[in-house]
């Protein structure tokens, strides 16, 4: 077979965020041409540097002459490919591919991606862990942490990539094909960005469309849409579930995580060593042990993993109590479904902090939850007036202009031994970076009230 190669090609790079700056990085150093395009005119020190590898940088906006130069196209994630500019090439026959795609091609190592609604990133690191314990050389990323193109120059043929894989990266694969693939769940998502659910959802089958065979796919059984939509796979399946009853698959028994086939039980991880909250969290580590054992890590290094994990920061996140009220952080919470799971994992007494730009969904799914687990709503950003139209008949309703004033009139809303959930069921574009700025800003809130609080008792 030979080898992919971009020499002396005239590649472009659309979008100059973190995956852009790495394919444009790696593009240059395999000997293409290399133009990254942005529509801001403002970037970071990272994006300048890369006129020092022979990129040349367009920025303020996509030139259409720029298009008609390429060989290839190469889009960041949060580039729309609906992105008209586009058809420039296309209309050319120029392959637009996307950046996961790219490196895909020229990594020696094995792949396993993971992709679902929720939970890539917990799965994501937690499997890595454990295939470091078990004496791997496992490199983590793509959607989470580095871009698969920082990795290209590390693969060897003994490394396993875990890639955390999104519909956004996805739909844009053509050759992308995983030694093992991983589908954790499916839920309405980014239905401002895809055209339907069924869009969506066919993105996210991009993840197992080239496997074949001597490939696996692991699914969860307690998803129905997994399963219906994975029936079409050729590769080999292992299934595994917290609640669905399994014959041959990774379960969740008693007291422990174990494999189980017709010949009987594998013991592989005690629930004992999980320290995370919410069956949802549960469900992830049950994903990556199937995995980890799919690959010959032993039980021990598994467990030993599992019990070091004390999840991601941002997801479910404790943040400790305020005069006997406690915070979590669950700021990756940015669909209505991660939403639900957050509710179902924090108890009663909640007051949950919710808004930010709406991804699409039916937010009035959760009003049942709410009204039998919330004491009041706090809502913030443009997802606002939707939040009080789909809630404000079953629970107080609180509209405030800022992250800060959302977590101080929480905790004024909240009861005795009560929790300040953020649980937002919307993106946080609209007033923030991204999810995990939102996160900090709202732990340093809540560090905030913590010590006006403890001001308060010391001089009283």
């Amino acid at each position: 077979m030979t080898e992919f190669s971009v020499r002396g090609a005239n590649v472009v790079v659309v979008g100059a965020a973190r995956s852009g700056v790495a394919a444009a990085r790696l593009l240059a150093r395999r000997g293409a041409r290399v133009t990254l395009t942005e529509q801001r005119r403002e970037v970071g020190t990272e994006v300048r540097q890369l006129t020092a590898d022979g990129v040349e940088l367009e920025l303020g906006r996509h030139h259409p002459e720029t298009m008609e130069r390429a060989d290839l196209v190469v889009l960041s994630p949060g580039v729309s490919p609906t992105l008209p500019v586009l058809d420039v090439a296309r209309d050319r026959g120029v392959p637009v591919i996307s950046e996961v795609e790219l490196a895909s091609r020229w990594v020696r190592g094995r792949i396993v991606a993971v992709t679902g609604t929720k939970g890539k990133s917990t799965t994501t690191v937690l499997l890595g862990r454990m295939l470091e314990a078990g004496g791997r050389l496992a490199l983590v990323g793509g959607n989470v942490g580095t871009a698969l193109s920082t990795q290209v120059e590390q693969s060897t043929p003994e490394a396993i990539h875990v890639v955390e894989v999104s519909s956004f990266q996805l739909e844009l694969t053509t050759t992308f094909r995983p030694w093992i693939s991983v589908f954790l769940n499916l839920h309405a998502d980014h239905l401002d960005r895809h055209d339907g659910p069924e869009a969506y959802a066919a993105a996210k089958a991009r993840i197992f469309a080239n496997q074949e065979p001597s490939d696996t796919l692991v699914v969860n059984a307690d998803d129905p849409e997994v399963l219906r939509l994975t029936r079409a796979s050729r590769a080999s399946r292992v299934a595994y579930a917290v609640a669905a009853p399994l014959d041959d698959g990774v379960v969740v028994d008693g007291d422990a995580i174990l494999r189980r086939t017709a010949t009987g039980d594998e013991r592989l991880v005690p629930l004992s060593a999980v320290h995370l909250l919410g069956d949802h969290l549960l469900s992830d580590v049950v994903a990556a042990t199937a995995v980890a054992h799919r690959v010959g890590v032993s039980a021990g290094a598994m467990t030993a993993a599992v019990d070091r994990f004390a999840g991601l920061e941002h997801a479910l996140e404790p943040v400790g109590d305020v005069a006997g009220v406690r915070f979590i952080n669950d700021s990756k919470a940015t669909n209505v479904e991660a939403a639900r799971r957050a509710l179902e994992s924090c108890g009663r007494q909640l007051v949950v902090i919710m808004g930010g730009r709406f991804k699409g969904g039916d937010l009035g799914a959760l009003a049942p939850l709410l009204a039998s687990r919330a004491d009041a709503v706090v809502a913030l950003g443009e997802a606002r007036d939707r939040i009080l139209d789909a809630y404000g008949a079953v629970v107080r309703v609180v509209e405030v202009e800022s992250l800060e004033d959302a977590v101080r009139v929480a905790y004024g809303l909240a009861s005795p031994g009560g929790t300040v959930l953020l649980a937002p069921a919307c993106a946080s574009l609209d007033m923030f970076k991204d999810y995990a700025e939102r996160g900090r800003l709202f732990k340093q809130a809540v560090g905030r009230l913590r010590e006006a609080a403890r001001t308060r008792v010391g001089t009283s």
